[in-house]
């Protein structure tokens, strides 16, 4: 299962400090989950899915949505 952070940030045109202002969660850690090297925790992707603006289905990219 792949997060779609980096392609959700590029189609809102969002920098990570921006991301990171508008759910709380720190400008590392976004930069990690773009980046794929870590897999963030469900209250992560809740925070994420919150301060964007998006379901939280639309954070990864997964045939079981």
């Amino acid at each position: 299962m792949k997060i779609l952070l980096q392609e959700i940030m590029r189609s809102k045109s969002l920098t990570v400090r921006q991301v990171s202002i508008m759910t709380g969660v720190p400008k590392s850690t976004i930069e990690d989950i773009a980046n794929d090297r870590t897999f963030p925790r469900i209250n992560t992707l809740e925070s994420l899915a919150k301060g964007l603006n998006v379901r939280i289905t639309d954070l990864f990219d997964s045939p079981y949505k």
